[in-house]
């Protein structure tokens, strides 16, 4: 078996999967043919977790833009040409 897992057969056969994580990586458990979690080893888990801010922290640490210093040209943009220009 690949690394993908049936919900119920992840279940019925749950330290089958655990091993199988420790031996092959990350293993994909599906529900209805869709992936739906990850069982991953706990060493990569922390590694991931202390691998920096989560999204979420990222955007809020964004400046507002109103305090952004944006310099823009007031010179007309290029004329462009699409196709033979004939």
């Amino acid at each position: 078996m690949a690394n993908r897992w049936q919900l119920q057969e992840a279940k019925q056969r749950f330290s089958e999967l655990v091993r199988a994580v420790g031996e092959d990586g990350p293993q994909y458990v599906t529900r209805h043919g869709q992936e739906v979690v990850v069982v991953i080893d706990v060493e990569e888990y922390e590694r991931l977790k202390r691998s920096g801010t989560d999204f979420k922290e990222f955007l809020r640490s964004a400046p507002e833009l109103d305090e952004l210093e944006i310099d823009r040209s007031a010179a007309p943009a290029r004329a462009v040409t699409f196709g033979d220009p004939g």
